[in-house]
């Protein structure tokens, strides 16, 4: 129901602001037809008003009316992709979706990321970080071919437990032949919401914000 209301108001709110726009255009050039009727009836014979010039003036009103209906026509567009969007987004509540990114949620001890490897015998350092920046710990992987889990115990460097919450990592690797190589991590889990106020349906994973355009899996969501 949040989620009809936000996207109802954000669609009157453009329709008002178009309208406005609309309303104003109109009496303008109601008033500028007003005043170049009078200026034309009350014109010097001897020397007549610059018809060039009102010609100017009316193809100017016309190109504005025609850019206000242009504008119109894209806001419905960009109203019609967003409800499209949102309505996306709310099938997939439920759902458990694997996206591309770095951060994930620490619950209950345990943080998992997919790490994707372009070979086999890639050595990596894992470094994770808290939602501020800092440097909590330091993982040390070896990793195969193709995707894989990495799982965090939630263990600082120092031994202590970190407090649930969201986490990234950033993984430095190495091959065999100590050439750097570059792996891709992506994160997973169950949505529990959808969020709309940035304008864009993003999905929300516990305290996790996903763009729809991470998405790169969708399956049915684990029984419990």
């Amino acid at each position: 129901m949040a989620i009809d209301a936000a996207s109802s108001a954000a669609a009157t709110s453009a329709t008002t602001a178009t309208t406005t726009s609309a309303k104003t255009l109109a009496s303008n050039f109601d008033t500028f037809l007003t005043l170049l009727t009078t200026q034309l009836q009350n014109q010097n014979p001897l020397d007549p008003l610059d018809t060039n010039q009102f010609t100017q003036q009316l193809v100017q009103f016309a190109s504005v009316e025609q850019q206000l209906k242009t504008n119109d026509t894209l806001t419905a567009l960009l109203s019609a992709a967003q409800s499209s969007g949102a309505d996306a987004a709310i099938s997939l509540v439920g759902k458990q979706v694997t996206a591309s990114g770095d951060t994930s949620a620490l619950s209950s001890g345990k943080a998992t990321w997919s790490l994707n490897a372009p070979k086999d015998g890639v050595t990596a350092t894992i470094e994770i970080r808290n939602s501020g920046g800092t440097l909590v710990a330091t993982r040390q992987a070896t990793l195969s071919y193709g995707d894989q889990e990495f799982a965090w115990d939630g263990k600082t460097t120092s031994g202590a437990q970190a407090s649930d919450g969201l986490y990234s990592i950033t993984v430095t690797a190495k091959d065999a032949a100590g050439s750097a190589v570059s792996v891709s991590s992506e994160v997973a889990g169950v949505v529990d919401g959808v969020d709309l106020s940035s304008g864009t349906a993003a999905l929300t994973i516990g305290g996790l914000t996903v763009p729809m355009s991470a998405v790169k899996a969708v399956r049915a969501a684990p029984s419990t």
